[in-house]
């Protein structure tokens, strides 16, 4: 006790703000050595301490941070033997903080501290000390390096990295189970005191937690807490330095503990009996409703399976988990009938998935409840006497015969009378109809194999007092073969013999099919209709004959086609049978049987004439045909050319013959005189420089009288070209060049220049009015000239 009292005094002396003296000695010696440097250090009793040695001396000078005092702190002296304290020595400084942090008296060499000084920015200097001439500026000694250590005083609290911790421990943990460990930092010098040694207490959160003093592990300190009582805790937890001694500074931090869960609690059913009720129409999966036990913990401790331990209704329920609501659903496993049972009991179990078994003495983790399911009646529909039905009739049967019966029945206590009823969208010919009350299904049609094989009804049962209420059934009816069909050829046979052909030589093999389908398979006869001189026909027994030739020698000048029926029956009950006629033709054949040519046209071509001859000459006539063709189109479109080209090719003489005639002087081409008088046409001479184009002989037309009308005279035309034998047979335009004689002037042209004789008067043309002078001065004129001269 009292070491430690002495110990609590030295360490407030060393807290507490001491002058400090100090004083370095420069020395020389005979070898220009610097005979010595003297620091004076003043103690605790005020002496001075001389120490002397050879060369440059250092120490260090040793200085308290945060200083308050009003002045420069004091931290030492400088001095050299060569000072005799008349000021011929200057006092020089440099190095870390020197001239600004520490400053130099430069007569004197006393250093002081300019400002507080905080170890934890930095603990120590480093400075240069030397002493030089003041007037001739020459060092009197080497420079000197020296150390200012800043002492520590305990200026700082300890720290957290965090204000708030989190952390979480399993409740029902141990005593003693470590949570979370939190450690604070002192900023203080740890190797000069206690400043920072840091000493752990808990403020808040006893007792359930502690804290140990010298780690900072936060540890459970009560057995079994119960989540389920309280979750959250909040602990406060404090860290002192100087050990944890009074006077120490201090820091504290929060810490959030949350109790994590465990295991611990069993589920548990609500109620111990439920009750739930269901239609007895309800479908097989049907959910009928859910039990749903209760559990403290969270998460997968939690989490049950349900299951049917035990009841009367094992069978006709399942129950199955749901994981995001943790309910256990129940299920129709069967079909459910009021009539046979109305209530069942189960036993239903809810167990724990996840046990730990550190808690199994807190077991068992089940638990278990009972629930009655109730059937509800319903007005069921009607239920037939099978799920589906099966028909086999013969396709021979009468109409109005009964296939089958379906039977069905009211599965309620009424029983209610049914009334059956054809689906017609699965019989749309309406080939079956069903008796309403009995459920008797017959044909209204007659049946066909061959056509339809099977049909597949639907069949509606109904009850009269609710016919809404329905059910169907599916009836097969399956039509059996009867033998109603006649065999035929397989395929069109195209047979040919040789000339050439020798007896006995095969010519065509031949089968047939039937459309009936007899158990026993098929089975077919050949043979002939009768007797026939040319042919035979020899059943292979498989189903296939041969057709074989009986002489010698075939012409195709006397006969080309043979017809040959073959008969072809079956033998099935009754026996039917066909005749089938096979077209023979006789053609020409090589040596080796192959046929080359079945025309009787042939025989006019010469012998060992190709086919691919034949084929060059058909085309070369092609061609021909074609080429006259075109030619005769070209001279067609030639010859109706216009007979008047341009506007402007306009002559006196209009003519067009469809060739390169004379000319104007080609007296021979047209007479120019029947244009102007139509009664002086004489009978149509034939020109004798091209080829008549007809050899009808023109018809005489008489000659319009006199003043008569030019639409009477066309219409005259188009009678005559009408019944005119020599007249194209289609529509046609015919033009005429006549000009009538009804006009007073009469004509102007110079056509008839060449027919008439003297010259015209027309002095007439003054007579027309002031619109025909220019033309009366244009012919007058010239016969006034004419008379003058």
């Amino acid at each position: 006790m009292i070491i430690q009292k002495v110990l609590l005094l030295l360490l407030l002396w060393m807290c507490l703000p001491h002058s400090c003296y100090a004083e370095m000695l420069f020395r020389r010696t005979t070898d220009h050595q610097p005979k010595g440097f003297v620091a004076r250090v003043s103690g605790s009793d005020g002496k001075a301490l001389h120490r002397q040695k050879r060369g440059w001396m250092w120490n260090q000078f040793f200085l308290l941070e945060e200083y308050t005092g009003s002045d420069y702190q004091y931290v030492g002296k400088l001095h050299s033997d060569q000072d005799k304290g008349d000021g011929s020595l200057k006092y020089i400084l440099s190095g870390d903080g020197a001239g600004t942090l520490f400053i130099i008296d430069e007569k004197t060499g006393d250093i002081h501290a300019t400002r507080r000084i905080d170890r934890e920015e930095k603990a120590f200097y480093t400075l240069r000390a030397q002493a030089i001439n003041r007037r001739t500026l020459r060092p009197v000694e080497p420079e000197s390096e020296f150390v200012i250590k800043i002492h520590d005083i305990n200026d700082n609290e300890p720290t957290f990295p965090e204000e708030i911790y989190t952390a979480s421990v399993p409740e029902m943990s141990v005593v003693g189970t470590s949570v979370v460990q939190v450690t604070a930092t002192d900023a203080d010098d740890p190797s000069y005191g206690n400043s920072a040694r840091v000493i752990y207490s808990i403020l808040q959160g006893q007792p359930y937690f502690s804290v140990e003093p010298e780690t900072g592990i936060i540890r459970t300190a009560l057995p079994n807490m119960n989540r389920e009582n309280r979750e959250q805790y909040q602990v406060v937890i404090q860290a002192k330095d100087m050990g944890g001694q009074m006077g120490g500074l201090s820091g504290t931090t929060t810490v959030n503990i949350t109790l994590t869960d465990v295991n611990d609690n069993p589920p548990r059913f609500p109620q111990n009996t439920i009750h739930l009720r269901i239609p007895e129409s309800s479908p097989v999966g049907t959910a009928i409703g859910s039990v749903k036990a209760t559990d403290a913990d969270t998460g997968k401790n939690a989490e049950m399976e349900y299951r049917i331990v035990d009841g009367d209704g094992t069978d006709m329920f399942d129950i199955v988990t749901q994981k995001d609501t943790q309910e256990g659903i129940i299920t129709v496993r069967k079909p459910l009938d009021y009539e046979t049972r109305r209530l069942y009991t189960l036993k239903v179990e809810a167990e724990n998935t996840h046990v730990d078994p550190r808690f199994y003495y807190l077991g068992p983790f089940k638990d278990t409840t009972i629930v009655k399911i109730s059937v509800e009646d319903v007005d069921e529909p009607p239920v037939f006497s099978r799920s589906s039905y099966l028909f086999e009739v013969h396709e021979d049967i009468e109409v109005g015969t009964i296939i089958g019966t379906v039977m069905a029945r009211d599965p309620d206590s009424a029983s209610s009378p049914i009334r059956f009823s054809l689906d017609r969208h699965t019989d749309l010919d309406r080939i079956f109809n069903i008796h309403s009350g009995n459920g008797s299904i017959y044909t209204s049609k007659p049946l066909d194999r061959e056509i339809s094989q099977w049909h597949n009804l639907s069949v509606i049962a109904a009850e009269i007092n609710n016919p809404k209420d329905t059910t169907r059934v599916s009836v097969y009816v399956r039509i059996l073969d009867v033998n109603d069909n006649a065999p035929q050829f397989a395929v069109f046979y195209d047979t040919f013999v040789c000339e050439n052909a020798r007896a006995g030589q095969l010519i065509q093999t031949i089968s047939a099919v039937d459309k009936d389908d007899p158990l026993g398979g098929q089975k077919f006869f050949f043979s002939l209709a009768a007797v026939n001189p040319n042919f035979t026909v020899q059943d292979n027994e498989d189903n296939t004959a041969r057709i074989l030739t009986r002489r010698n020698g075939f012409s195709r000048h006397e006969i080309s086609t043979y017809f040959l029926p073959v008969v072809i029956s079956d033998n099935d009950y009754p026996i039917q049978s066909s005749t089938g006629t096979l077209t023979i033709r006789v053609c020409t054949c090589d040596n080796r049987g192959n046929m080359q040519s079945c025309n009787a046209e042939a025989l006019l071509l010469p012998a060992g004439l190709s086919t691919g001859a034949l084929i060059a000459i058909l085309l070369c006539i092609i061609i021909l045909l074609v080429i006259v063709v075109l030619f005769a189109a070209l001279k067609r479109q030639r010859k109706k050319e216009p007979l008047i080209l341009s506007k402007e090719d306009i002559r006196d003489n209009i003519v067009s013959y469809n060739d390169e005639g004379g000319g104007e002087e080609d007296t021979q081409a047209f007479d120019i005189g029947t244009l102007r008088n139509p009664a002086a046409i004489e009978d149509k001479k034939l020109r004798r420089d091209i080829i008549p184009e007809t050899l009808f002989i023109p018809r005489r037309t008489p000659s319009a009288p006199n003043n008569t009308d030019v639409r009477d005279f066309i219409n005259q035309r188009l009678k005559e070209h009408d019944i005119d034998p020599s007249a194209p047979p289609y529509d046609s335009l015919a033009t005429y060049a006549y000009e009538g004689n009804d006009s007073i002037a009469e004509s102007l042209s110079s056509l008839e220049s060449g027919t008439t004789e003297g010259d015209q008067n027309y002095d007439y043309l003054r007579e027309w009015g002031p619109r025909f002078n220019k033309l009366a001065e244009m012919y007058g004129g010239g016969e006034s000239d004419k008379d003058t001269s």
